[in-house]
């Protein structure tokens, strides 16, 4: 049977989790995965955006709350970023850096990313991001979501899961599809 590489091929690269709330504080994130190729290490764009409506529940068409993605807040999460964060996820820290949290900085930002757990008034995890465009005139931005246990634990997993394509790519195995066969039941390659 022939193979090839199908070049459509194309993993579900993104994840969200939308938090709305009444009294519109609530905050989305997307998580969108970067396998490492050749020529670039893997990684994860973590995305926040605040909510921006509350929406309607009532009347003959229900409006859903909307997110601000075009003011979004974007971070890139490598290798390490990744594993500490994991740590905290399972237990092994309460916190990234006792609290310090990730420092990444670019040309046109520096941001702070905290992932910490907490365990009263309700068992959660919170996951902060704080922008501050230094002096580019940009207003500084900042975006929170609380993390239920259960949300925590899935995202843990497909973090977890994701480690071989952040640091391998995707392998050449998986980009390969059997050609499908041209007569019913017929297992010859077209």
């Amino acid at each position: 049977m022939n193979e090839h590489i199908d070049k459509t091929a194309n993993l579900n690269a993104e994840f969200a989790i939308y938090h709305a709330n009444a009294s519109g504080t609530g905050c989305a994130i997307k998580l969108e995965l970067h396998p490492a190729t050749a020529r670039e290490d893997g990684f994860f764009m973590l995305k926040f955006a605040n909510q921006l409506t509350v929406g309607e529940r009532n009347g003959p068409v229900r409006k859903f709350p909307t997110f601000d993605w075009e003011k979004r807040i974007t971070v890139k999460l490598g290798f390490n970023d990744i594993c500490k964060m994991l740590q905290v996820f399972r237990g092994e820290s309460e916190s990234i850096d006792d609290g310090k949290g990730l420092y990444h900085r670019s040309a046109n930002h520096s941001a702070r990313i905290v992932l910490r757990h907490i365990v009263t008034p309700l068992q959660a995890y919170s996951l902060e991001v704080y922008r501050n465009s230094g002096d580019r005139g940009e207003e500084d931005a900042v975006a929170h979501i609380l993390l239920s246990p259960a949300e925590s634990y899935g995202l843990a997993a497909a973090l977890e899961n994701s480690i071989g394509f952040i640091c391998f790519g995707v392998p050449r195995s998986a980009c390969r599809v059997r050609v499908a066969a041209k007569g019913v039941g017929d297992a010859t390659a077209a």
